[in-house]
């Protein structure tokens, strides 16, 4: 998907204009309170990150950063100093800010996800170690009422899950699936799910006459069809109030209603046992301080013999210990609640807290960059079907976080991984 160039013109205060510290239609949008020195700092960071990525920063005045050649991406700066202002208030939090106001927007012909991509690559690099040791003291940490307690997660969840079925629709495939595909040459997004799907039930050997659970329902694609191809029967649970009700429609549609019941319950509050548990990418809503808690309802939820089909997004460790205290922009506008594991930490607890361990895996992150860019892409392209139910904002919003994404694969920022978990084969 090609970003269109916003040029600079008379009307760029009536299109996006800046407000007043006491103005904020969209909450933390307004400039912060003014603070020169902090700016300046901003600016002077920046310029110095810039100054050897393969990228071109265009200015107003015709000043061009960045080491990268005619055919590089280009960042076209439309109001510098509000661009450090919020740099300067919160450097995790502004950037993402400044591109939702159209402080700085994509030059012409620049994918957004294609200019990212160098920042993306360097992002453990582009601030100094002296000041990355100093991260405790000067970042904000994840809020306490964002904290994955029961009574937090699903109104965390809602933020996200509830903002519209129809937004949704607009850009997923027909599984409705929000997770990432498995592409084998010459699939198209609906058969990279599919295929994703079938390797999660494989993963957790799910075949005709289990009883499966499913934490995380979505909106029912694996549900359906481990009922509907694989003749399982599947509760499946849910936070979203959205998620659920749709989810109930398709499974009747499918005509597996009487094979998959979906619950509106947090995962600690299920009981029983099953003969194979499947979660996909839930675990990066848990919280590190709930995944004992979650890997041990895996364990205590599965009957012995069985198997657990676990897709989760990935960091490398030393990064996510780095960063697992940050308040970022995902947290504030897309995730909130949420830290993403690495492999290290999901052995870790396991190890610690279950007779699980991992006994196959599959990883996926170069796949999950082409389903980013191909939801991006639909999004752009069923926008107006939207009918005005979203503003401007909210619509750079959701490209920068689907090309933010997309930029953190495509250079292994980030990962994800298929895992199968079963028990210790022997008594330790």
């Amino acid at each position: 998907m090609t970003t269109v160039e916003h040029k600079p013109t008379d009307a760029d205060d009536a299109r996006f204009p800046v407000p007043r510290p006491d103005e904020c239609v969209w909450p933390g949008l307004a400039v912060p309170p003014h603070d020169a020195f902090r700016a300046r700092i901003a600016e002077a960071l920046f310029k110095k990150a810039v100054a050897t990525l393969p990228v071109r920063v265009v200015y107003p005045d015709g000043t061009v950063l960045g080491s990268g050649d005619r055919s590089a991406p280009v960042m076209r700066m439309v109001r510098p100093a509000t661009v450090y202002h919020r740099l300067g208030a919160d450097a995790k939090i502004g950037f993402g800010e400044a591109y939702m106001t159209g402080d700085w927007t994509t030059g012409l012909d620049t994918d957004l996800a294609d200019l990212l991509a160098p920042f993306a690559a360097r992002m453990s690099h582009l601030v100094h170690p002296l000041l990355q040791r100093l991260r405790h003291v000067a970042e904000r940490t994840q809020p306490i009422g964002e904290e994955n307690t029961k009574e937090n997660s699903r109104h965390n969840i809602s933020r996200h899950y509830d903002l519209s079925n129809e937004l949704f629709e607009a850009f997923l495939d027909e599984t409705m699936t929000y997770s990432s595909g498995w592409f084998e040459p010459g699939d198209d997004l609906l058969a990279a799910q599919v295929r994703k799907i079938d390797g999660v039930l494989d993963m957790a050997r799910v075949r005709e006459g289990m009883h499966v659970l499913e934490i995380g329902s979505g909106w029912g694609a694996l549900a359906i069809r481990a009922a509907r191809d694989r003749g399982a029967r599947v509760t499946t649970l849910t936070l979203s109030t959205e998620q659920q009700a749709l989810a109930r429609r398709r499974a009747e549609d499918a005509g597996v209603g009487h094979l998959v019941e979906v619950r509106l319950q947090d995962y600690r509050d299920a009981r029983g046992q099953y003969d194979a548990v499947v979660s996909v990418e839930m675990i990066e809503a848990v919280g590190e301080k709930f995944w004992a808690t979650y890997f041990t309802a895996l364990d205590t939820l599965l009957k012995p013999g069985g198997r657990v089909g676990l897709q989760s997004i990935t960091m490398p460790h030393d990064r996510m210990m780095a960063s697992r205290r940050a308040y970022t922009w995902i947290h504030k506008y897309v995730f909130p609640g949420g830290i993403i594991p690495s492999i290290r930490s999901i052995e870790q607890n396991l190890d610690a807290h279950t007779r699980l361990s991992i006994v196959e895996r599959r990883d996926l992150g170069p796949h999950y960059a082409r389903t980013l860019q191909l939801w991006r892409e639909r999004f752009g392209a069923n926008w107006d079907s939207l009918d005005g139910s979203f503003d401007e904002t909210f619509q750079r919003m959701w490209e920068f976080y689907l090309a933010y994404c997309e930029a953190g694969f495509r250079v292994g920022y980030l990962g994800v991984s298929q895992l199968g978990l079963a028990r210790h084969p022997f008594p330790a």
